[in-house]
């Protein structure tokens, strides 16, 4: 049974926030797939209506059970998430080019989306078990890379998925970076990544996929093919401008309902979104994911412990990354990697793992104050 004096700490506008952004999502996924060109409106929506249903559910679970209990178990866990990835490329099921879904009959989900709330309860374990006056040398860096990187990311490219690839990258470098990692650790390691960088990325282009390729010389050169590798940048880039100061109004876009602009309802919902409700929707709409973040941040500097405030930077470091690739994305300012966008994106398995995560915000929040109770 959860203590009064927790539910007089519990983070309801965090939540509201979360809620609210997802209502938001509905609408635009609503008004992207509306049946303009088609005879029936697709259920997406619904879909997703259902899932907002079991994410709230989640969520309370998760904020109920102390993140101490998540913490103390995270290495077991962290295998488990191995073991799901490994699942996947044996027997998971396929579509879109990509191999990375887990079919049960009654449900589908994707296990690299929970994988990276796995990987930042393990890394907060680890890292809180270095002594705080000491600094992170060569020793547990290697010993993190090995352990928690190396082999996972592998398993994730492999069905290939390599925006989830590059979010747990930059999750493991930010983390260890808060932790106190030696500049001099760090700026050789830079130096060696800049040197290999010409040997690395001959070997890594090599091992990507032709729509892979494509994307990332679209966002060097949109131009070079504006009808074919080109045309997604170029339709979301013209979504956004379209919707100026105002916006056109919502139900009123036409670039997502006309299919110019494919995957309108996950990756490129925000170009949908922009062109509705322009320039001052957009800014409102940043201004709640500024204030989810800033709140992250804000959690973690007042968390009990250090294992509270490991967790609290790692979620919130994944949620920036993923708001700011999607968006950089849309405008351009980053290639396509297939990244959804946070509580907004059509997407089950996507909107339960934001939920989630925002449950460990909250959880290690309202739980500041429990060493004097």
């Amino acid at each position: 049974m959860i203590d009064r004096r927790l539910l007089n700490n519990f983070d309801w506008s965090t939540l509201l926030v979360a809620v609210v952004l997802s209502l938001i999502g509905v609408l635009t996924i609503y008004s992207a797939t509306r049946p303009v060109l088609d005879a029936v409106q697709k259920t997406f929506y619904i879909r997703q209506l259902y899932w907002i249903a079991l994410s709230m559910v989640a969520f309370f679970i998760m904020v109920s059970i102390d993140y101490k209990w998540y913490v103390r178990f995270a290495y077991p866990i962290f295998l488990f998430g191995v073991v799901l990835l490994i699942i996947v490329l044996v027997a998971g099921k396929r579509g879109m080019g990509a191999q990375r879904w887990i079919n049960l009959g009654f449900l589908s989900f994707q296990p690299s989306e929970f994988f990276k709330l796995l990987f930042i309860i393990a890394m907060s374990r680890y890292l809180s078990q270095i002594e705080h006056s000491e600094k992170l040398g060569l020793r547990y860096m290697a010993k993190m890379g090995i352990y928690f990187v190396i082999i996972p990311t592998f398993l994730i490219l492999r069905q290939p998925d390599l925006g989830t690839a590059l979010i747990v990258l930059f999750i493991f470098i930010t983390m260890i970076v808060t932790a106190g990692a030696r500049k001099k650790i760090l700026l050789i390691t830079l130096l060696v990544a800049i040197i290999s960088l010409p040997f690395a990325g001959k070997i890594i282009w090599g091992g990507l996929k032709d729509y892979q390729k494509n994307r990332i010389i679209a966002f060097i050169d949109p131009q070079v093919d504006p009808q074919g590798v080109g045309y997604h940048i170029n339709q979301s880039k013209i979504s956004i401008g379209s919707g100026g100061f105002l916006g056109k109004g919502y139900m009123k876009g036409t670039q997502g309902p006309y299919r110019f602009l494919p995957e309108n309802h996950t990756d490129f919902i925000f170009s949908i979104f922009a062109e509705e409700w322009g320039f001052a929707g957009s800014t409102a709409l940043f201004i709640m994911y500024l204030f989810i973040i800033l709140r992250g941040l804000d959690t973690a500097r007042k968390a009990r412990d250090r294992e509270g405030c490991f967790l609290v930077l790692g979620v919130t470091f994944m949620f920036s990354f993923y708001f700011f690739i999607n968006v950089g994305m849309t405008l351009g300012l980053m290639p396509v990697v297939g990244v959804p966008l946070p509580l907004m994106s059509y997407g089950g398995t996507a909107l339960l793992s934001n939920f989630l995560a925002l449950s460990i915000i909250a959880n290690v929040r309202m739980r500041r104050f429990a060493l004097y109770y």
